[in-house]
């Protein structure tokens, strides 16, 4: 009993608010603390169920919590090893609010309501630990019940009812006379990497279709003489779907003819295929899904299908109530994979490099932090070359950045209208000029130098020899910690855009122009929150870019973000989350998106908690002013 009682006691000096209690007080809760098993699938607490009589923290596995709203989940959150669940049912007495569901075979230490009551009572520390907390869990938990209703998107089962067969079907129709040869058949269909070739008489009208099963069965599997008619192989008749009919139709004669290739047709023009592929793509919409495609790819036209995708993932996974980091993750996993594909392809072009490099991505994608699809931001670090390879090096690798540059615009990546990327010779250096530059930005900060400050020293390598990278970021943090001057003026920088709220707490909003009534949610509220940790992290040598990580790695080395760090992660999540709803809608009603956003078309809730993260870069900003304050122009 001893013993459990010790590994109790262990076991809790790790987890806040517990940790700052004394031995003694931890000894008396271990005593009445009790340790069960659940399995997984295990319901813990039911919804509107009995309200629950302990605290509940998990020493192994993890669980589910979520609500059940007009017959579906919505996920309020996961919680894992350390963390705790039960306590609002616990305080009200009155009922479970939620769903708890074991994800894995979880353990859990019990604690009894009394004795939470009584800590909470006796220790004003575990007493605001707990309701701060809880009051972030419950504005997440009310805020994504609410925008829940407000995605566009529809569950999985439903898309094939609602979405239209022209919407996912590939344009790019390809065909040939019937009286080409199966050899020459087979060749355009190597050559533009497709699975289908749809075959026309003389008058120019579809009269069948050849597959690559047709070239697999009919041909290599029965030795037939390649210089065969395609007449003679393909399917036939052709089966049409229209263009405006629900992929559910498509499903349909896909099934009723035992076939995975169908011709659109609208208006009586061809305007597509559609394939069994597109279906599962429609059906999955899973990240994975779409970097399998990706990794097949063997040339940039097979690319751009699965660059389209990036918006229904997002839709699916707003809808399956995301955090915004999450989201970012996904979008940040297949754009690096995008490009790695086509530096891959570059290589494979003009040949092996003559010198090691590394391809590093800047700004907003060098923070992992890109919502839907921005400009190339982007650069090439290269090893210094040998004596007089110097002008063959850099040739090389301008060709070799244009080639990226141009089939990243073909993947949907627009090009940076600063030309801040590495097609531009300026951004495509060798290591030693990379030091050279940063060393100037910083020892002399005058002109551009801070603003290219802000968009490279967010770098990070996604492909190469990432020693470079790692050389570069090595240099960079050593000269630039006791640089006061220049993280002065970064730190000007950070509070220049005040976040939008007048003298009786209303939102400043633009009082003309095409954006009247909105405010930039991107430049007033997630921009200076961006630019305060990046200055937080060059002051104390973090080597991380994402802003989240930054906070997290800041935690146990900066005083301000040591005491802020959860209100920083509450709030950059909210704002960012805000950003990417508003930009997917307009993206699904065809619009460009952008960054304005009504502050009265946000409910109360929103608006509240958009007020809150406001007064939190105040404070930051404030806190700038007067540690900078001989430095600020």
């Amino acid at each position: 009993m001893e013993k459990i009682i010790e590994n109790t006691v262990e076991f809790l000096r790790g987890i806040p608010p517990f940790e700052f209690l004394s031995d003694e007080v931890l000894n008396s809760i271990a005593e009445k603390t009790s340790l069960e098993h659940y399995s997984k699938g295990t319901h813990i607490l039911f919804q509107n169920g009995f309200p629950s009589e302990f605290l509940y923290i998990i020493k192994k596995g993890g669980v589910k919590v979520y609500r059940k709203a007009d017959g579906e989940d919505i996920i309020i959150d996961y919680r894992s090893e350390g963390e705790t669940f039960g306590f609002l049912s616990l305080i009200s007495g009155d009922k479970s609010r939620a769903n708890v569901v074991a994800i894995d075979d979880t353990i859990c230490y019990l604690i009894p309501k009394d004795t939470i009551r009584s800590l909470i009572n006796q220790y004003p520390e575990a007493r605001d630990f707990f309701l701060k907390s809880y009051l972030n869990i419950y504005l997440d938990k009310a805020y994504k019940e609410e925008t829940s209703k407000k995605i566009l998107t529809t569950p999985v089962d439903k898309i094939l009812f609602t979405t239209t067969i022209e919407e996912i079907a590939s344009k790019n129709v390809i065909s040939v006379p019937e009286t080409t040869s199966i050899q020459e058949a087979a060749n355009v269909m190597c050559k533009n990497n497709i699975s289908s070739l749809i075959v026309m008489n003389s008058q120019n009208i579809p009269i069948g279709i050849i597959t690559d099963k047709d070239l697999r069965r009919k041909v290599v599997a029965l030795g037939r003489s390649v210089t065969d008619s395609v007449k003679n192989i393909m399917t036939s008749p052709i089966i049409k779907v229209d263009a405006r009919d629900y992929c559910f139709e498509a499903v349909f004669r896909m099934l009723k003819y035992n076939i995975h290739h169908l011709l659109v047709i609208k208006d009586g023009q061809i305007r597509g295929i559609i394939t069994n592929h597109d279906i599962m793509l429609l059906q999955g919409i899973s990240p994975l899904t779409v970097v399998r495609e990706i990794e097949i790819q063997q040339s940039t036209e097979g690319l751009i299908h699965a660059s389209k995708q990036l918006n229904n993932i997002v839709g699916h996974l707003l809808q399956q109530g995301a955090k915004a980091s999450n989201i970012t993750k996904i979008i940040t996993e297949i754009n690096d994979k995008i490009i790695r594909k086509i530096i891959h392809l570059a290589e494979r072009e003009l040949g092996p490099p003559p010198v090691p490099y590394c391809w590093i991505v800047l700004g907003a994608e060098g923070r992992k932090e890109q919502t839907f699809r921005t400009d190339q931001d982007n650069a090439l670090i290269y090893s210094d070359p040998p004596q007089g390879q110097h002008e063959s090096v850099r040739k090389y690798f301008l060709d070799f950045t244009n080639y990226i540059k141009e089939n990243l615009v073909k993947c949907g990546f627009p090009p940076c209208p600063g030309n801040i990327m590495a097609s531009n010779p300026r951004w495509c250096q060798p290591l030693k000029v990379w030091k050279k530059y940063f060393s100037e930005w910083i020892y002399t900060p005058k002109g551009d130098s801070i603003m290219f400050s802000n968009i490279f020293f967010d770098f990070r390598g996604v492909y190469g020899d990432f020693s470079l990278e790692e050389s570069l970021r090595d240099y960079l943090l050593n000269i630039v910690k006791d640089q006061k001057i220049f993280l002065g003026y970064l730190a000007n920088l950070a509070v220049k855009n005040r976040p939008p709220l007048g003298f009786f707490k209303t939102f400043v909003v633009e009082k003309s122009g095409e954006h009247k009534d909105k405010l930039n949610i991107k430049i007033k509220g997630i921009a200076p929150i961006v630019d305060i940790v990046r200055l937080f992290s060059l002051e104390k040598a973090v080597r991380e870019t994402s802003t989240l990580e930054r906070i997290d790695s800041l935690k146990n080395k900066h005083g301000v973000v040591k005491d802020l760090a959860e209100e920083l992660i509450y709030a950059f999540e909210f704002l960012m989350l805000l950003r990417i709803r508003h930009q997917y809608s307009q993206v699904m009603e065809g619009l460009m998106p952008h960054n304005f956003i009504n502050p009265e078309n946000l409910s109360n809730l929103e608006k509240k908690m958009l007020k809150e993260s406001f007064h939190l870069i105040s404070k930051l900003q404030d806190l700038l002013i007067e540690k900078y304050k001989l430095l600020i122009i």
